[in-house]
C-alpha cells in the first residue's frame, strides 16, 4: 500500500512540475546565460547589416533559401555558424532567448512575428529579393502548363493582386477575402497541395483550417482548373520529395526557384515576389500576462485546443495498429529463429528463412525509424497513392516487429528445453507444444520488454509530421507556430504523453500480477 501511495505522489509531483514550468520565466534565465557568454567572450553581438553577419550565429529554417544563402557564411574564417530549425517560429523563439544572433527569413512572415514580439526588429537592409513559384514534378509538364495558364488568367483578372492585398495590404488587409466558387462540378479530380502550414501570412491555421496567401492562390487555381483542392501539411524539407514521389501534385509554400532545386523539380511561373530579411533582437520583452490569460490565448482562442485531441487520436491509432502488426510479425520471426536454434537437423528451407529473418532484424534494428518511415512512404509507395496513416502504421509496425521478435525469442529461450521435450514425449506436435506450454510462459517473461517497446513506439510516432500527418506532437507544433508561445503547448504535449505511459504501465502491472496468480 505504501509503494502505491509513493507512486501516486511521484506521478502527482511530475504533473505539477510539468504544469508549473510555464509559470517560470525562461527569458530571464536565457538572458543571464547570454549575458554571461558575452562577458566571457567579450564579443558584441550587435548586427546592423549584412556586413556584420560574418562571425555570428545565424538561425534559419531548414531547406529554405535563407538556409541556402546562410550556408555561404558557414565555417568561414570569421567563425560563422548556421543553426537550422524545422520551423521559422522555432528560429524566432531561439532569437528571443538569444540562442542565435539573428534569423534570416522571408519578409512577410518576419512582419507577422514582429506583431507579437516587439522586442525583435527587421533590419532595413534587404538580404536578397526572390520570386515565389509552385513546384511540380518534371514528369508532369501538362499540369505545369495548365497552372501557368491559370496563373495568367488570375493575374489578368486581378485575383492574385487581391489575394496579396487581403493579407499584406496596409489599407486592404482583411477586406478582400477570396471566395471559392461553389457551383463547380470539380470534374477534373483533386489537386493535392504539399505545404508547411507554419509560415504566416503565406500559410497558417485559423479555426482549425489552413489559410493564407498560398492556400488562397491554390484554391483559385483549383477553381480555374475545375479541381478539388486538398491541403497536405508536412515539414518544409519534405515538400519537394512529396511532389517528386507523386504524393502531392504541387508544392506551394513560399518556395523560391534555385539552381539546386531545378535539378530535381520543375517550377511554374512566379506568382509573387518577396524579400529575405534579417531579424535581430533589439530590446527586452515588455509583454507580461497572467498564466490564466496566457492559457486562454494559447488554447481557447480560435479553439486551438481541438488540435490536441485530433493529434492524440492519430497517435493512438498508429500506436495500436502498428503495435498489433509488430506483435504478429514479431512472434512469427521469433518462432523461426527458435526453430532454427533448437533443432540439430536444419533443412535448407529453414536456413534460408532464418537468414532472411536475421537480415530483416539487422536492417530494422540498425537504421533510424524516421529513415524507415520516409523510405516506406516516399520510396516503397512511390507510385501508389496510400493514406499517410496507413504508411505510418506499416512503417512503425515493421520496425516494432524487429524488437518484438528478439524479446519473444529471448523469452522462449529462457524456458527449459526439458519442458519442450516433455511435451513432445506426451505426443504433442511441435505447434501444440509451443502454443500450450512454451509460449504462455515466454510471453510472461517477455512482457516487460514488450511493454517498453510499446511505450517507445508511442513516442516514436511523433515524427509522422514528415509525411503530412498530424499527431500529438504535430498538434503542439501547430499551436506553437500560431501563438509563438513554446512552454504551454510543449508541456501540455509532454503531460499527455506522460499520462498515457503511466496508464499503460499500470495496466501491464495488473496484467503481470494476474499472470503470476494464474501460474500459482
Amino acid at each position: 500500500m505504501k509503494e502505491i501511495t509513493r507512486k501516486k505522489r511521484f506521478i502527482a509531483l511530475l504533473f505539477v512540475l510539468c504544469l508549473g514550468i510555464p509559470l517560470l520565466s525562461p527569458i530571464g534565465t536565457g538572458r543571464a546565460i547570454a549575458t554571461a557568454q558575452k562577458e566571457e567572450t567579450g564579443q558584441d553581438k550587435g548586427i546592423q547589416g549584412v556586413d556584420d553577419l560574418p562571425g555570428k550565429n545565424i538561425g534559419v529554417q531548414i531547406g529554405t533559401t535563407g538556409d541556402t544563402y546562410a550556408s555561404d557564411y558557414e565555417d568561414d574564417e570569421a567563425g560563422s555558424k548556421v543553426t537550422r530549425f524545422n520551423k521559422g517560429a522555432d528560429a524566432v523563439q531561439a532569437l528571443k532567448q538569444e540562442k542565435v544572433d539573428c534569423v534570416i527569413i522571408d519578409e512577410q512572415p518576419a512582419k507577422a512575428f514582429l506583431e507579437k514580439n516587439p522586442e525583435l526588429s527587421i533590419l532595413e537592409e534587404e538580404f536578397v529579393i526572390e520570386d515565389y513559384a509552385i513546384c511540380i514534378s518534371k514528369k508532369n509538364t501538362e499540369l505545369r502548363d495548365k497552372i501557368n495558364a491559370a496563373l495568367d488568367t488570375l493575374q489578368q483578372k486581378g485575383t492574385l493582386a487581391n489575394i496579396l492585398a487581403n493579407y499584406i495590404g496596409d489599407d486592404t488587409k482583411g477586406t478582400l477575402p477570396y471566395v471559392s466558387k461553389e457551383n463547380l462540378a470539380r470534374k477534373n479530380g483533386t489537386l493535392t497541395m504539399a505545404t508547411n502550414v507554419a509560415f504566416p501570412p503565406y500559410e497558417y491555421y485559423e479555426n482549425g483550417e489552413a489559410v493564407g496567401i498560398d492556400v488562397d492562390v491554390a484554391r483559385a487555381i483549383a477553381d480555374v482548373l475545375d479541381m478539388e483542392l486538398v491541403v497536405s501539411d508536412m515539414e518544409f524539407d519534405s515538400i519537394i520529395v512529396a511532389v517528386q514521389s507523386g504524393k502531392a501534385d504541387v508544392g506551394i509554400a513560399g518556395m523560391t526557384v534555385t539552381e539546386d532545386r531545378l535539378k530535381n523539380i520543375d517550377f511554374t511561373d512566379p506568382y509573387t515576389t518577396s524579400n529575405q530579411v534579417i531579424m535581430v533582437k533589439t530590446g527586452e520583452s515588455t509583454y507580461t500576462t497572467s498564466f490564466v490569460n496566457k492559457f486562454k490565448q494559447v488554447f481557447l482562442e480560435d479553439a486551438r485546443w481541438k488540435y490536441i485531441p485530433r493529434g492524440l487520436l492519430n497517435t493512438i491509432i498508429i500506436t495500436l495498429f502498428a503495435g498489433l502488426l509488430g506483435i504478429i510479425i514479431g512472434f512469427l520471426f521469433a518462432i523461426v529463429r527458435v526453430y532454427y536454434e533448437r533443432n540439430d537437423e536444419k533443412p535448407a528451407w529453414i536456413r534460408v528463412l532464418n537468414l532472411l529473418v536475421k537480415l530483416y532484424l539487422t536492417i530494422f534494428r540498425g537504421t533510424p525509424v524516421m529513415v524507415q518511415l520516409l523510405i516506406v512512404y516516399y520510396v516503397i509507395f512511390a507510385s501508389i497513392k496510400v493514406n499517410p496513416l496507413v504508411a505510418a502504421v506499416i512503417a512503425f509496425g515493421l520496425n516494432s516487429a524487429a524488437y518484438v521478435a528478439e524479446a519473444v525469442r529471448a523469452g522462449i529461450m529462457s524456458i527449459e528445453i526439458g519442458q519442450f521435450e516433455a511435451g513432445r514425449s506426451l505426443g504433442l506436435t511441435y505447434g501444440q507444444t509451443m502454443t500450450s506450454i512454451i509460449l504462455p510462459q515466454a510471453v510472461k517473461n517477455a512482457l516487460p520488454t514488450m511493454l517498453n517497446e510499446f511505450i517507445a513506439l508511442l513516442k516514436e510516432s511523433s515524427i509522422v509530421g514528415y509525411i503530412g500527418l498530424m499527431d500529438l506532437t504535430k498538434a503542439g507544433d501547430i499551436i506553437r507556430s500560431n501563438t509563438y508561445e513554446a512552454m504551454l503547448p510543449l508541456c501540455t504535449v509532454a503531460v499527455v504523453y506522460l499520462l498515457i505511459v503511466v496508464i499503460l504501465t499500470s495496466l501491464v502491472g495488473k496484467l503481470e500480477r494476474r499472470l503470476k496468480k494464474d501460474a500459482r
